[in-house]
């Protein structure tokens, strides 16, 4: 069982040696729930591998503080192990850290002056349907009601405001099949793709400033797929490309954008999730931002606070793992960090 009295550090190594692949967290949420559980404050539910906790006091406000219990598939990176400030393993930075901050929030504060909402939940580094947060979202939204959210998505220990869009198309380039040995009767639809890279080659990626903050967008190829057989000139080619939209765009603005970048040729959308803007105006984000201090900056990469936003709750990222050492082999997160990050939360909330 996971004892969250025990020091924050120590309980991040404890949740990274509990192995969580996505669609692979029965244990990882087993072990949350038993947890919190026996925690006489707290109310818990759960669906599925996702657990959620809450205090019913009555408050006049209430937070909610989220993580995700999943990781990316380990690479030889566990067990975990420790080298003088830095823990190493599958999952530290991204994002157990953040999860035992807020688990050792969920045991340390009985009296919270707003009422507390905490959600731990599965599948957050796959497809958007198998979402934890997606589900519960669409099956029981009353367990996500908030008037403001905290991610604890890993920012370095600076709240990161709103998120990136995402969105995927495949761009389809068509040709005429022909055996090779007579190549000049068939059209080569992967030397056709040669124009829809020349486009992405050519293309700037905007930079706008979105209340206050600047997002840096970007279009890029992510995959590639043609060819029939060794001896047969293709007839079709497909590329797979990315488009992360600022959130002064939607969804909608954001696939037209697409479709004028690759004007005369076959576009199909197969992901898309919107973007959200940053939740600082809020007067709880204005308070959580003076207690946790530091310059916010805007969030370049999609993250649950896009769900929050779309259920009309203003919502930032904020963790102390660094974002640039997630999904790597050499993943680590900085312990010092992760103390800093329980002091900050516990100063704001209690």
């Amino acid at each position: 069982m996971l004892d969250l009295s025990q020091d924050v550090r120590l309980l991040t190594a404890a949740l990274v040696d509990i192995e969580s692949v996505s669609g692979d967290e029965k244990a990882i949420a087993d072990a949350v729930e038993a947890a919190l559980s026996a925690l006489p404050h707290l109310a818990v539910e759960r669906s599925g591998e996702t657990v959620i906790a809450r205090t019913h006091l009555g408050r006049d406000e209430r937070v909610l503080i989220a993580g995700h219990l999943d990781t990316v598939p380990v690479h030889s990176n566990l067990p975990s192990r420790v080298e003088g400030d830095l823990l190493y393993g599958c999952g530290t930075s991204d994002m157990k850290a953040g999860v035992a901050v807020a688990l050792r929030l969920a045991h340390l504060i009985r009296e919270p002056a707003k009422d507390l909402t905490y959600v731990f939940y599965d599948c957050e580094e796959v497809e958007a349907e198998r979402n934890g947060l997606n589900r519960v979202a669409g099956r029981h939204p009353e367990w996500l009601a908030a008037d403001f959210a905290v991610l604890m998505e890993p920012t370095d220990g600076v709240i990161e405001g709103g998120c990136q869009g995402t969105m995927r198309a495949e761009i389809a380039v068509s040709g005429k099949r022909a055996h090779s040995a007579r190549s000049w009767l068939g059209v080569n639809a992967v030397h056709g793709a040669e124009a829809v890279l020349a486009r992405l080659n050519a293309y700037q990626a905007r930079t706008p400033v979105v209340d206050g903050l600047r997002y840096h967008e970007g279009l890029n190829a992510v995959s590639i797929r043609g060819g029939v057989a060794g001896n047969v000139i293709p007839d079709e080619c497909v590329v797979t490309v990315n488009y992360r939209f600022a959130p002064d765009l939607s969804v909608e603005q954001a696939q037209q954008h697409v479709l004028e970048v690759f004007q005369g040729f076959a576009v199909t959308f197969t992901d898309l999730a919107p973007a959200a803007r940053p939740g600082l105006t809020h007067p709880v984000a204005a308070a959580f931002a003076a207690a946790v201090g530091g310059q916010p900056r805007a969030k370049l990469g999609w993250t649950d606070v896009a769900r929050f936003s779309e259920l009309g709750t203003p919502a930032v990222n904020y963790g102390p793992g660094d974002p640039n050492l997630a999904h790597q082999k050499d993943e680590y997160v900085t312990l010092s960090k992760i103390v800093e990050a329980e002091a900050a939360m516990l100063d704001w909330l209690a």
